[in-house]
């Protein structure tokens, strides 16, 4: 190959390495900011499951059949 090829070549390839490491930092961020995301869903998760536990040791729920009649009755 002649030396212009060569340079082109060259060229070519650092500009695709130079556009891959762009893509790469940017698919790091998201996926970080994913991570960020999901941690914050799985604190919300466990709060809700303990809230949920807090209702069901508090004692049984209402039945239906017990509360008193709507007033349209």
């Amino acid at each position: 190959m002649t030396e212009p090829k060569l340079t082109r070549r060259l060229s070519d390839l650092e500009e695709r390495t130079a556009h891959q490491e762009k893509t790469i930092e940017e698919l790091n961020e998201m996926v970080s900011e994913q991570w960020r995301t999901i941690d914050g869903l799985e604190e919300r998760l466990l709060r809700l499951q303990d809230r949920l536990q807090a209702l069901e040791s508090s004692g049984p729920a209402q039945k239906p059949e017990d509360e008193p009649p709507p007033p349209h009755y």
